[in-house]
């Protein structure tokens, strides 16, 4: 597999890192070098979130890799619990009290304005990376965060996605990772005591992925 390039596709991690560190493991034992994308939700729930950002943030320790980090719901939930006590109790009682408590409760602005920054989108040659996915309805250009990082995917469905295989987490299952048609799904629900897992795409090849990598989840 050396002789290609490779894509990686992490699903939500949710401050799992004793999970995030033996996958990354997994991934760097399979080719030289390549590129990692996280598909976002790094943080609540877990037991580690800071740990996560913080491993994700210090970028790869091995030459040759490249990582992309999207952003998800939960972080843009904590981006908004700044804003009010509507939005600050809408976090803490979906995996912000988690987060809070690995922080020592206090988030660093460093790490506020990483978050802030995250793209919400990777489009390449042949495929559409993003959180939780996209409608074919509207043109992609036009499609904002409400959508990107919130819609929720009918877990049979597959459409044509502008000649593209589109690869998200968000919703989780048991029975991810799974590819339908034209779409992959690598959320397995990791925090709930499922799987992390990873989709292996040949940046060469169009379609969906040539293989999947994953972790025990966190119990």
């Amino acid at each position: 597999m050396n002789s290609r390039r490779f894509t990686f596709a992490v699903g939500d991690i949710h401050g799992c890192l004793e999970q995030l560190e033996a996958l990354l493991a997994s991934i760097e034992s399979v080719v030289a070098g390549g590129r990692v994308v996280f598909l976002g939700d790094l943080v609540d729930r877990g037991p580690d979130s800071r740990g996560v950002v913080e491993r994700i943030m210090g970028g790869p320790r091995r030459a040759g890799w490249e990582w992309i980090t999207l952003k998800g719901n939960h972080e843009a939930m904590l981006l908004a619990a700044r804003k009010g006590q509507a939005e600050m109790s809408l976090w803490l009682t979906n995996g912000g009290e988690e987060t809070m408590a690995s922080y020592g409760g206090a988030i660093p602005l460093s790490h506020l304005v990483w978050m802030a920054e995250l793209p919400s989108l990777v489009v390449d040659r042949h495929r559409i990376f993003v959180h939780a996915g996209v409608d074919e309805t509207i043109p992609l250009e036009e499609q904002g965060d409400d959508i990107l990082l919130w819609i929720r995917t009918d877990p049979n469905y597959s459409g044509t996605y502008w000649g593209k295989h589109v690869c998200h987490g968000h919703t989780p299952s048991p029975s991810n990772p799974r590819t339908v048609g034209n779409r992959t799904n690598v959320d397995s629900g990791a925090v709930f005591g499922g799987m992390l897992s990873c989709a292996v795409f040949d940046d060469d090849r169009a379609g969906g992925p040539i293989d999947f990598l994953v972790t025990d989840g966190y119990s």
